[in-house]
């Protein structure tokens, strides 16, 4: 049997590290194509702040719209990193992200892809250029929503410049976020598909047949921010990491572009 004393110096060292085991998880709602690079990105994030139970990195990936509907609903969020700048933007008219936190931490280029298996040719997308060949008679072109989606607002921006969305409009299917676009063409149920290149990295089903230039459509920008409801001194810090060398190679391994 331990003497007394050595069990109250057991009880009390162990009171002692209870907060550091205690420390709330840092949530961050990302944009569905983020979800490989932010999962590699929390990983290292919690291995280079302490023990992994200090800061441990939960995220939840979804349309960047829907994210940003659930934040102003009072979702419990700690970090926000959106596809697109509008979507934060509306966020901080609102005052729901602390602005001073607010950093641009990746970029992306728009790609048309098609199932690996597919025998799909390149395609050169210059003005004037006609989907409807390669989409044959009854083919389907998926993209994420062009109404509210960052990544189909971009895909449907860049038809437009082109001139070819009247001619494809009929023949679209839209998909809840890009990373349930990409599954369509993945699984052969679309013959094409637009979504970034991150995306087309992540999914060996499918192959790039064309990439947009970037002029034909707004410049692609992820934002991230401290949710500005957040409590977690983790979160201000978490989206500055994302910035630095270390978190901008996560990004660039996974097929994106610097923030600027």
């Amino acid at each position: 049997m331990r003497p007394p004393h050595r069990v109250l110096v057991a009880l009390l060292s162990l009171l002692v590290s209870l907060p550091a085991f205690a420390a709330s998880p840092i949530t961050v709602f990302a944009a569905a194509s983020l979800k490989e690079t932010l999962d590699e990105a929390g990983a290292l994030y919690q291995r280079d702040h302490g023990a992994p139970v200090r800061a441990p990195v939960r995220a939840s990936y979804a349309a960047s719209s829907a994210l940003a509907r659930q934040i102003e609903d009072g979702a419990p969020a700690d970090v926000f990193v959106s596809a697109d700048r509008d979507w934060m933007d509306a966020l901080q008219a609102k005052h729901l992200i602390d602005a001073k936190t607010r950093r641009d931490v990746a970029g992306n280029a728009l790609v048309l892809v098609a199932p690996i298996k597919a025998k799909t040719p390149t395609i050169v997308l210059k003005q004037g250029v006609d989907l409807r060949p390669a989409l044959g008679a009854d083919g389907r072109l998926a993209l994420a929503l062009t109404a509210s989606v960052p990544a189909g607002k971009y895909g449907r921006a860049a038809l437009a410049s082109l001139g070819a969305w009247s001619d494809v409009r009929s023949r679209v299917v839209e998909a809840e976020n890009v990373r349930a676009a990409l599954q369509l063409v993945a699984r052969g149920e679309a013959v094409l598909g637009i979504v970034y290149a991150s995306d087309a990295q992540a999914e060996p089903r499918v192959r790039v047949v064309a990439r947009f230039p970037p002029s034909t459509h707004p410049r692609i920008v992820y934002p991230a921010a401290r949710v500005a409801a957040s409590t977690n001194p983790q979160a201000a810090a978490l989206v500055a990491w994302l910035c630095s060398p270390a978190g901008q190679a996560v990004f660039r391994k996974h097929g994106f572009l610097p923030p600027k």
